[in-house]
């Protein structure tokens, strides 16, 4: 069998030896893409019969129960349904320096102290850094976890392929796949073309060998996954790291995930020695429980976990002809919406003013629960009077300003109360804001 590249459109599947800039069968452009074209010794004009496959009946296919193994981190662990399966693919991305290797460095190290042979691959840093950083992460602990922890500074997926055959690892982990290249193909590493087959290179042998898998993915600007997207379709799953750069909280999420939820979030803060697992992130959100004009306390639901988001406004006076809306943590448009309901329902001039609102912590939310919270936030600070002390807000706004039911409400108020908030705010007690405003405001 032998093997050579082609571009394909990846519109049309045009098909040219050489790679072009607009295709000339429908006029797309950029959309040619290096693929490996097998050559059978098939002559032309013979026909490919298939042979015919036996199906199984449902009731006669066992499935085995498969056991996980665990990072060592039960935040990652519950994000990703558990631990980790053989033979998984999992695609962890996130911005620059936000902490990738650093988490997967903690795994690594774990399941080597258990006995587990790693396998770290780098195609941007040399061997030497990455053992810098471990000393980082260990200090003055035993490293004993080292003798079965191995690194590879090696881009060519050939090459990498052939040391996964004679090591026989039980983790392997390739930072980053946009690194990685075929000599199969003659695009630079990162194209579309390398990326698409190097992933499947690299998942064929996770399945065939049953080994768990981690590839590390940049971003685009835009926060998107850099590549082809059908990268995400490939893998197993797929895991965010987000938080500010210039804040310790780091939020790991599921984006994709075949063998576990997609809504769970794990937690951690950045130190000195690397991540540490936030047990309790309530502790983390709320920075004070004093009494001030502009904030609101609202319960905001990651996954199955309840989560305390402290919402700040501050309303000014301006002079500009279009006052300025600055929005963080949040979403903007739904803090545009809430305004518009403001000024409707409660007649509130706040046309004439500039509205900051943000979350503290660098915590980011974005579902309609944080309504209320938003509303009584911006309408504190405008009337400089703030909301009794020990409230939290856990409501939907509509458009006439009416309340609704946030989803999962009772899991809410039980842990609002956990933590010692005395007074909840929701559609179970109020029918709309104006009602609340008279109430809440002292």
């Amino acid at each position: 069998m032998k093997t050579s590249s082609k571009f394909v459109c990846q519109q049309c599947s045009y098909q040219s030896p050489s790679y072009l800039g607009r295709c000339p069968n429908c006029g797309s452009w950029n959309s040619f893409v290096e693929t490996i074209e097998e050559k059978s010794k098939q002559t032309k004009g013979e026909k490919l019969l298939g042979k015919a496959q036996k199906p199984l009946n449902l009731t006669e296919i066992k499935v085995e129960h498969m056991a996980r193994i665990s990072t060592g981190m039960e935040e990652m662990d519950r994000v990703l349904g558990g631990g980790l399966l053989k033979g998984a693919v999992m695609l962890l991305s996130g911005d620059p320096g936000i902490g990738k290797s650093t988490i997967l460095l903690h795994v690594s190290l774990h399941l080597a102290r258990l006995g587990k042979k790693i396998l770290y691959v780098s195609g941007e840093e040399s061997i030497e850094q990455i053992k810098l950083r471990v000393d980082r992460l260990l200090k003055k602990e035993k490293q004993t976890a080292l003798n079965n922890f191995y690194l590879l500074a090696q881009t060519r997926v050939e090459d990498i392929l052939a040391t996964l055959e004679s090591i026989k690892p039980d983790l392997f982990i390739i930072d980053s796949i946009q690194t990685m290249e075929s000599g199969e193909l003659s695009g630079m590493a990162g194209s579309v073309g390398q990326v698409r087959e190097t992933t499947n290179m690299f998942l064929r042998f996770a399945k065939e060998s049953q080994t768990p898998v981690f590839l590390v993915g940049h971003v685009t600007k835009e926060g998107a996954i850099a590549g082809p997207q059908v990268l995400s379709h490939m893998v197993d799953t797929v895991l965010f790291f987000e938080g500010e750069r210039y804040q310790t909280l780091r939020i790991l999420r599921s984006l994709k995930n075949r063998f576990g939820p997609v809504d769970e979030v794990g937690i951690f803060e950045m130190t000195d020695r690397g991540f540490t697992e936030v047990g309790d992130p309530n502790k983390l959100f709320l920075n004070s429980k004093s009494k001030l004009p502009g904030k609101a306390i609202a319960m905001t639901l990651e996954g199955t976990r309840p989560l305390v988001c402290e919402i700040q406004a501050l309303v000014v006076p301006t002079k500009l002809a279009f006052p300025k809306r600055v929005v963080s943590g949040l979403d903007s448009r739904r803090v545009e919406l809430m305004i518009a309901v403001l000024q409707k329902m409660l007649r509130l001039p706040l046309e004439r003013f500039d509205i900051f609102v943000s979350t503290s912590s660098g915590m980011k939310a974005f579902e309609p629960g944080l309504d209320l919270a938003i509303s009584l936030a911006i309408i504190s600070s405008f009337k400089n009077k703030p909301l009794t002390l020990g409230s939290v807000a856990i409501s939907e706004v509509t458009l006439l300003g009416e309340l609704r039911e946030a989803v999962s409400l009772e899991r809410r108020v039980k842990e609002a109360k956990r933590l010692g908030f005395t007074k909840v705010i929701a559609a179970t007690d109020f029918a709309n804001i104006e009602a609340v405003v008279r109430k809440v405001l002292v």
